[in-house]
């Protein structure tokens, strides 16, 4: 089964190349998705992070994200910390998630990360693809997308990796600086090489 993994800053338009992949039968892996699912149902992660970073972080309605946000942001080790935990734990449910999509028979699997490469899971993927857009055009499509203003927008790109960061860590790059319907066509080649299918 071939496994590919989908990285890239914010407002590049990876929804849109992980589309393609769900057309050509690919299952799609979203990260921060199963993040929130393990917040939710894995009592040895909530451990650890009770753990690590005290059970008042903790209310009726689960972890509070923001607190814990307010936490990390401020100490590297503490968010090097919340790495770790969350990293190991999200790779075993990569690992699980992608045993499934082969016993059912899927032509591939598509693992969505921001942080592909930072968490080690672009070690389960047969090929690392990063989505890359110009600068102003990811700016007006994260303003649009999240209802945002501009220095706001702009404060969330530049706080991203560089360009070069990606090239240099990923398999293959595709740059969305053309329409949606360019972009897409752009991916469907890209995968159908990837999957050896043409």
């Amino acid at each position: 089964m071939t496994v590919i993994g989908i990285t890239g800053p914010t407002g590049a338009g990876k929804t849109t190349v992980l589309a393609v992949l769900e057309e050509m039968g690919f299952c799609v892996l979203d990260c921060d998705k199963i993040y929130h699912e393990l917040l939710k149902s894995d009592l040895a992660l909530q451990g650890e992070l009770k753990d690590r970073f005290g059970a008042a972080l903790w209310g009726p309605d689960g972890l509070d994200r923001k607190a814990l946000g307010a936490v990390v942001w401020r100490d590297p080790s503490a968010l090097a910390d919340l790495n770790a935990i969350t990293h190991r734990h999200i790779l075993a449910a990569l690992r699980r998630s992608l045993d499934r999509a082969a016993a059912e028979g899927r032509p591939g699997a598509a693992v969505d990360a921001a942080a592909l490469i930072e968490s080690g899971a672009s070690s389960l993927c047969g090929a690392t693809v990063a989505v890359l857009a110009p600068e102003e055009a990811r700016v007006q499509r994260i303003m649009a997308r999240d209802g945002i203003g501009e220095d706001y927008a702009r404060d969330r790109v530049r706080a991203q990796r560089p360009d070069g960061w990606y090239a240099s860590h990923c398999d293959e790059i595709l740059v969305n600086d053309a329409s949606q319907e360019e972009l897409a066509r752009r991916a469907r080649r890209l995968f159908e090489r990837l999957a050896g299918q043409k």
